[in-house]
């Protein structure tokens, strides 16, 4: 089950994709399916076969994405959460052998090309969740557990 929160960021985001894809990207295939069709016999019409699927790609990527955009909920800071880790905070853990890690803790929505992301979803942004600097967060993995330190916790804009 997807969590239905994303950052302010992340909202802006999904919706530039969805008014690219559909103002500029899907008229631009259409105009070329056109063009490939009016070479006549389409069976065996390679741009306009390609065209066509990427046509069916757009249009499935704009349903998803006006679908899920009217479900997700955006999250804001709060003044409440400073000192904590919630949704949106920048968090820098180590763990007992002195690695650190920093990534943000952010919705699902928002992890892919994002290494530095990490899904609310996630078993380690679960453990750190309401857990404060120099806290200890005891992350559950297959082989164990592992235990990290919070060093820093900070709510900003990427």
């Amino acid at each position: 089950m997807r969590t239905n929160l994303i950052t302010p960021e992340g909202m802006e985001k999904l919706k530039k994709e969805l008014d690219y894809l559909w103002r500029e990207y899907r008229p631009e295939i259409t105009k070329k399916v056109a063009w490939a069709a009016s070479l006549g016999d389409r069976s065996e019409n390679a741009d306009y076969k390609e065209n066509k699927r990427l046509l069916r790609q757009i249009d499935s990527r704009v349903r998803f994405l006006r679908k899920r955009i009217e479900a997700l909920t955006v999250v804001h800071h709060a003044k409440e959460q400073q000192g904590k880790v919630y949704f949106g905070a920048w968090v820098e853990i180590e763990n007992e052998q002195g690695e650190t890690l920093k990534f943000r803790i952010v919705g699902p929505d928002e992890i892919y090309g994002e290494k530095d992301y990490i899904s609310i979803d996630a078993p380690m942004a679960r453990a750190l969740l309401k857990k404060e600097v120099d806290d200890e967060a005891v992350v559950i993995i297959p082989n164990g557990e592992q235990v990290w330190f919070i060093n820093v916790i900070e709510y900003k804009a990427k």
